[in-house]
Protein backbone atom coordinates (compact mmCIF):
# COMPACT_ATOMS: atom_id res chain seq x y z
CA UNK A 1 0.00 0.00 0.00
CA UNK A 2 1.20 3.31 -1.59
CA UNK A 3 1.88 5.68 2.09
CA UNK A 4 -0.47 9.03 3.08
CA UNK A 5 0.17 11.93 4.67
CA UNK A 6 -1.43 15.36 5.49
CA UNK A 7 -1.07 17.99 3.58
CA UNK A 8 -2.25 21.83 4.92
CA UNK A 9 -2.48 24.68 2.57
CA UNK A 10 0.54 26.41 3.45
CA UNK A 11 2.00 22.99 2.29
CA UNK A 12 0.43 23.04 -0.70
CA UNK A 13 2.04 26.36 -1.60
CA UNK A 14 5.34 25.66 -0.55
CA UNK A 15 5.16 22.02 -2.54
CA UNK A 16 3.78 23.79 -5.97
CA UNK A 17 6.12 27.09 -5.67
CA UNK A 18 8.85 24.89 -5.38
CA UNK A 19 8.27 22.88 -7.69
CA UNK A 20 7.65 25.28 -10.31
CA UNK A 21 11.18 26.63 -9.76
CA UNK A 22 12.67 23.46 -10.13
CA UNK A 23 11.11 22.49 -13.41
CA UNK A 24 11.88 26.22 -14.80
CA UNK A 25 15.89 25.49 -13.45
CA UNK A 26 15.82 22.20 -14.97
CA UNK A 27 14.58 23.12 -18.35
CA UNK A 28 17.21 25.79 -18.56
CA UNK A 29 20.49 23.92 -17.16
CA UNK A 30 19.26 20.73 -15.11
CA UNK A 31 19.72 20.53 -11.78
CA UNK A 32 16.27 21.26 -10.77
CA UNK A 33 16.22 18.58 -7.98
CA UNK A 34 18.27 20.72 -5.97
CA UNK A 35 15.02 22.52 -5.14
CA UNK A 36 12.49 19.99 -5.26
CA UNK A 37 14.73 17.34 -3.18
CA UNK A 38 15.42 19.66 -0.23
CA UNK A 39 11.61 21.12 -0.28
CA UNK A 40 10.50 17.32 -0.10
CA UNK A 41 13.17 16.69 3.09
CA UNK A 42 12.85 20.11 5.29
CA UNK A 43 8.39 19.23 4.99
CA UNK A 44 8.64 15.81 5.48
CA UNK A 45 11.27 15.37 7.86
CA UNK A 46 9.93 11.92 9.30
CA UNK A 47 8.74 10.51 5.67
CA UNK A 48 11.47 7.79 4.96
CA UNK A 49 14.25 9.04 2.34
CA UNK A 50 13.29 6.54 -0.65
CA UNK A 51 9.72 7.29 -0.22
CA UNK A 52 10.85 11.22 -0.95
CA UNK A 53 13.04 10.27 -3.86
CA UNK A 54 10.28 7.79 -5.53
CA UNK A 55 7.68 11.05 -5.06
CA UNK A 56 10.51 13.20 -6.32
CA UNK A 57 11.04 11.07 -9.53
CA UNK A 58 7.29 11.39 -10.78
CA UNK A 59 6.99 14.91 -10.78
CA UNK A 60 10.87 14.96 -12.04
CA UNK A 61 10.00 12.24 -14.93
CA UNK A 62 6.87 14.43 -15.88
CA UNK A 63 8.36 17.84 -15.70
CA UNK A 64 11.71 16.58 -17.90
CA UNK A 65 9.37 15.15 -20.59
CA UNK A 66 7.37 17.52 -21.15
CA UNK A 67 11.04 20.34 -21.71
CA UNK A 68 12.29 17.24 -24.02
CA UNK A 69 9.14 17.08 -26.19
CA UNK A 70 9.66 20.75 -26.63
CA UNK A 71 13.82 20.52 -27.10
CA UNK A 72 13.20 17.90 -29.99
CA UNK A 73 10.70 19.75 -31.64
CA UNK A 74 13.57 22.30 -32.00
CA UNK A 75 16.89 20.13 -31.89
CA UNK A 76 17.50 17.84 -34.81
CA UNK A 77 18.12 14.30 -33.00
CA UNK A 78 21.21 11.98 -33.95
CA UNK A 79 18.99 8.67 -33.27
CA UNK A 80 21.71 6.28 -34.39
CA UNK A 81 23.71 7.87 -31.37
CA UNK A 82 21.34 9.04 -28.81
CA UNK A 83 19.43 4.86 -28.41
CA UNK A 84 22.53 2.96 -27.68
CA UNK A 85 23.26 5.94 -24.98
CA UNK A 86 19.67 5.99 -23.30
CA UNK A 87 19.78 2.16 -22.89
CA UNK A 88 22.96 2.35 -21.21
CA UNK A 89 21.45 5.47 -18.95
CA UNK A 90 18.73 3.02 -18.57
CA UNK A 91 20.73 -0.28 -16.74
CA UNK A 92 22.65 2.27 -15.17
CA UNK A 93 19.87 3.50 -13.26
CA UNK A 94 18.14 1.14 -12.25
CA UNK A 95 20.69 -0.18 -10.89
CA UNK A 96 21.73 2.60 -9.18
CA UNK A 97 18.47 2.90 -7.39
CA UNK A 98 18.91 -0.73 -6.28
CA UNK A 99 21.91 0.18 -4.30
CA UNK A 100 20.75 3.45 -3.05
CA UNK A 101 20.84 1.84 0.68
CA UNK A 102 24.73 0.59 0.53
CA UNK A 103 25.95 4.02 -0.76
CA UNK A 104 28.42 6.15 1.42
CA UNK A 105 26.84 9.36 0.51
CA UNK A 106 29.52 11.37 2.08
CA UNK A 107 32.00 10.43 0.28
CA UNK A 108 29.87 10.83 -3.02
CA UNK A 109 29.43 14.20 -1.75
CA UNK A 110 32.99 15.27 -1.06
CA UNK A 111 33.84 14.20 -4.81
CA UNK A 112 30.66 15.63 -6.80
CA UNK A 113 31.26 19.10 -4.71
CA UNK A 114 35.38 18.86 -6.41
CA UNK A 115 33.82 18.01 -9.45
CA UNK A 116 31.25 20.97 -9.86
CA UNK A 117 34.26 23.45 -8.24
CA UNK A 118 36.34 22.07 -11.58
CA UNK A 119 33.42 22.86 -13.86
CA UNK A 120 32.36 25.87 -12.67
CA UNK A 121 35.99 27.40 -13.22
CA UNK A 122 36.21 26.00 -16.63
CA UNK A 123 32.46 27.33 -16.92
CA UNK A 124 33.54 30.93 -16.42
CA UNK A 125 36.99 31.13 -17.86
CA UNK A 126 35.96 29.45 -20.84
CA UNK A 127 33.28 32.14 -22.23
CA UNK A 128 32.99 30.18 -25.92
CA UNK A 129 31.46 27.08 -23.50
CA UNK A 130 28.94 25.51 -24.85
CA UNK A 131 29.09 27.42 -28.27
CA UNK A 132 30.32 24.20 -30.06
CA UNK A 133 33.61 22.88 -30.43
CA UNK A 134 33.22 20.99 -33.82
CA UNK A 135 34.60 17.53 -32.40
CA UNK A 136 34.10 15.43 -35.52
CA UNK A 137 34.27 12.22 -34.31
CA UNK A 138 32.78 9.73 -36.07
CA UNK A 139 29.57 7.64 -35.00
CA UNK A 140 31.37 4.35 -33.31
CA UNK A 141 33.04 7.32 -31.16
CA UNK A 142 29.95 9.41 -30.37
CA UNK A 143 27.88 6.65 -28.95
CA UNK A 144 31.48 5.07 -27.18
CA UNK A 145 31.43 8.54 -25.46
CA UNK A 146 27.94 8.96 -24.93
CA UNK A 147 27.35 5.69 -23.21
CA UNK A 148 30.47 6.20 -20.99
CA UNK A 149 28.63 9.78 -19.67
CA UNK A 150 25.53 8.01 -19.79
CA UNK A 151 26.71 5.16 -17.42
CA UNK A 152 28.41 7.30 -14.77
CA UNK A 153 25.78 10.00 -14.89
CA UNK A 154 22.27 7.35 -15.26
CA UNK A 155 24.03 5.40 -12.20
CA UNK A 156 24.39 8.64 -10.17
CA UNK A 157 20.68 9.76 -11.05
CA UNK A 158 19.12 6.21 -9.95
CA UNK A 159 20.59 6.66 -6.36
CA UNK A 160 20.90 10.04 -5.31
CA UNK A 161 19.62 12.51 -8.28
CA UNK A 162 20.09 15.93 -7.92
CA UNK A 163 22.28 18.05 -10.42
CA UNK A 164 21.57 14.73 -12.96
CA UNK A 165 21.03 17.44 -16.09
CA UNK A 166 23.85 19.71 -15.01
CA UNK A 167 26.28 16.91 -15.45
CA UNK A 168 24.63 15.03 -18.47
CA UNK A 169 24.67 18.75 -19.86
CA UNK A 170 28.46 19.44 -18.87
CA UNK A 171 29.40 16.20 -20.30
CA UNK A 172 27.96 16.31 -23.40
CA UNK A 173 29.39 19.96 -23.77
CA UNK A 174 33.02 19.12 -23.12
CA UNK A 175 32.96 15.40 -24.36
CA UNK A 176 31.37 15.32 -27.59
CA UNK A 177 31.63 19.50 -27.77
CA UNK A 178 28.39 20.36 -28.68
CA UNK A 179 26.47 23.26 -27.99
CA UNK A 180 24.27 23.97 -25.05
CA UNK A 181 21.11 24.22 -26.40
CA UNK A 182 21.73 20.32 -28.29
CA UNK A 183 23.60 18.96 -24.72
CA UNK A 184 20.32 20.26 -23.31
CA UNK A 185 17.86 18.30 -25.47
CA UNK A 186 19.98 14.93 -25.07
CA UNK A 187 20.33 15.45 -21.52
CA UNK A 188 16.19 15.89 -21.02
CA UNK A 189 16.04 12.61 -22.94
CA UNK A 190 18.53 10.69 -20.84
CA UNK A 191 17.31 11.82 -18.02
CA UNK A 192 13.79 11.05 -18.60
CA UNK A 193 14.89 7.48 -19.11
CA UNK A 194 17.40 7.96 -16.26
CA UNK A 195 13.85 8.64 -14.21
CA UNK A 196 11.59 6.09 -15.71
CA UNK A 197 14.53 3.36 -14.70
CA UNK A 198 14.83 4.13 -11.09
CA UNK A 199 10.93 4.80 -10.82
CA UNK A 200 9.80 1.38 -11.54
CA UNK A 201 12.50 0.74 -8.62
CA UNK A 202 10.12 2.92 -6.18
CA UNK A 203 6.88 1.70 -7.80
CA UNK A 204 7.72 -1.84 -7.25
CA UNK A 205 8.65 -1.03 -3.58
CA UNK A 206 5.24 1.23 -3.40
CA UNK A 207 8.08 4.55 -2.46
CA UNK A 208 5.79 7.24 -3.42
CA UNK A 209 3.33 9.51 -1.76
CA UNK A 210 0.89 10.13 -4.53
CA UNK A 211 -1.29 12.95 -3.24
CA UNK A 212 2.52 15.07 -3.02
CA UNK A 213 3.50 13.69 -6.37
CA UNK A 214 0.97 14.87 -8.45
CA UNK A 215 1.19 18.35 -6.84
CA UNK A 216 5.05 18.51 -7.79
CA UNK A 217 3.87 16.74 -11.34
CA UNK A 218 1.90 19.92 -12.12
CA UNK A 219 4.18 22.80 -10.87
CA UNK A 220 6.62 20.87 -12.41
CA UNK A 221 5.58 20.64 -15.65
CA UNK A 222 4.41 24.38 -15.56
CA UNK A 223 7.66 25.37 -14.69
CA UNK A 224 9.59 23.24 -17.62
CA UNK A 225 7.30 24.48 -20.17
CA UNK A 226 7.93 28.51 -19.07
CA UNK A 227 11.77 27.83 -18.67
CA UNK A 228 12.25 25.31 -21.94
CA UNK A 229 10.33 28.33 -23.83
CA UNK A 230 12.73 31.31 -22.77
CA UNK A 231 15.94 28.85 -23.18
CA UNK A 232 15.22 27.81 -26.71
CA UNK A 233 14.31 31.76 -27.47
CA UNK A 234 16.92 33.08 -25.93
CA UNK A 235 19.94 30.19 -26.82
CA UNK A 236 23.24 29.29 -25.98
CA UNK A 237 24.19 32.61 -24.11
CA UNK A 238 21.16 32.60 -21.84
CA UNK A 239 21.69 28.67 -20.96
CA UNK A 240 25.57 29.38 -20.13
CA UNK A 241 24.57 31.71 -17.67
CA UNK A 242 21.82 30.20 -15.98
CA UNK A 243 24.05 26.98 -15.86
CA UNK A 244 27.03 28.49 -14.24
CA UNK A 245 24.23 30.31 -11.81
CA UNK A 246 23.14 26.48 -10.96
CA UNK A 247 26.66 25.19 -10.53
CA UNK A 248 27.38 28.04 -7.85
CA UNK A 249 24.23 26.99 -5.85
CA UNK A 250 25.44 23.17 -6.07
CA UNK A 251 28.47 23.83 -4.62
CA UNK A 252 27.00 25.82 -1.74
CA UNK A 253 24.72 23.45 -0.91
CA UNK A 254 27.12 20.93 -1.08
CA UNK A 255 29.47 22.34 0.64
CA UNK A 256 26.65 23.18 3.51
CA UNK A 257 25.65 19.34 3.10
CA UNK A 258 29.07 17.99 4.26
CA UNK A 259 30.16 20.95 6.62
CA UNK A 260 26.33 19.58 8.59
CA UNK A 261 25.00 23.22 7.89
CA UNK A 262 21.44 21.91 6.36
CA UNK A 263 19.88 19.30 5.19
CA UNK A 264 20.85 17.99 1.58
CA UNK A 265 21.12 15.76 -0.87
Amino acid sequence: MFPHVELSINLVIILSLSAFGAGFVDSVGGGGGLIQVPALLINFPKVSIPILFGTNKIAALLGTATSAYRYTKRVKIDWLFFLPVMAVAFIASYLGAKVVSYMDMEFLRVLVLVLLIVIAIYTYIKKDFGNGSNKNYGLKKRVALGSLIGLLVGFYDGFFGPGTGSFLMVGFVIVLGVEFIEASAYSKLINCTSNIAALFVFLYQKDIIISVAIILAVFNISGNLVGSHLALKKGNGFIRLIFLGIIIVMIVKYTHSILGWGVML
